[in-house]
């Protein structure tokens, strides 16, 4: 007869065997079929990005920064943003326009915890609902479970419904709002929380490659089959604001 538990003892959690913090990422250029995203560098990328985002002020409306009024006030800032080792932002070139389209950061690494957060993402309009701007995250998402980390988040104001639809195609879980999270711009900030955790990955990584790949794809690039419903089945909780 097995030993009876220890019902003493408060339970802590399944155990993580031969738990082995991973490293932080050190700036990989990640490279797809569609996209290539390379380390944001003032000199290299600040201009080709500020002309891109011209125009397109709402772009800012949910980012704690920006809009930006000149070339040179963008510059400065991707200068001073990228030496916060905090975090590392990726400029994101897309392949099929030939051109830097928007940015997108891991930010809030914690190997200790297996835990990164993807973030800060801007798309400037060409690059939005595109090939490119799915693979990027992907890519990002299949660099950071390959590196060994057991959990991604994806936050966003609670408000940017555009952004918590693009977590759910995206395969990530909605973990819940955060109230009062935060002042920006002078506004309260309830965050929405997603996740997706190395247990999911497998199947989220099937999905994205099916999704992906050429076959699916019109020659005008319109999809044939949707992201979304490809993890809808990964997915253990959906997001009850996109519901109505």
């Amino acid at each position: 007869m097995p030993p009876l538990p220890d019902l003493s003892l408060p339970d802590l959690g399944p155990p993580v065997a031969d738990w082995v913090a991973p490293s932080a990422p050190k700036g990989e250029i990640l490279s797809g079929q569609y996209c290539r995203l390379v380390p944001l560098q003032a000199e290299d990328h600040a201009a080709l990005l500020f002309n891109t985002y011209q125009g397109h002020s709402a772009l800012w409306h949910y980012m704690p920064y920006g809009p930006f009024s000149s070339a040179a006030q963008y510059h400065r800032w991707v200068r001073q943003t990228v030496e916060n080792k905090a975090h590392l932002f990726y400029a994101i070139y897309d392949l099929d326009m030939n051109m830097f389209g928007g940015v997108a950061s891991y930010l809030r690494i914690n190997p200790e915890a297996g835990s990164i957060e993807i973030g800060h993402i801007n798309f400037a309009p060409q690059l939005q609902r595109s090939r490119a701007a799915t693979e990027a995250i992907y890519l990002m998402m299949r660099w950071a479970f390959s590196a060994g980390y057991r959990r991604l988040e994806w936050k966003c104001n609670a408000c940017n419904i555009a952004s918590r639809r693009a977590a759910q195609r995206l395969g990530l879980s909605f973990e819940g709002i955060f109230r009062q999270a935060s002042v920006v711009k002078g506004h309260n900030r309830d965050t929405a929380w997603f996740a997706a955790i190395d247990a999911e990955w497998s199947a989220l990584e099937q999905a994205f490659s099916v999704w992906l790949a050429p076959r699916n794809f019109a020659p005008d690039r319109t999809q044939k089959e949707r992201l979304s419903d490809l993890t809808r089945l990964v997915r253990v909780s959906g997001d009850p604001a996109l519901q109505r």
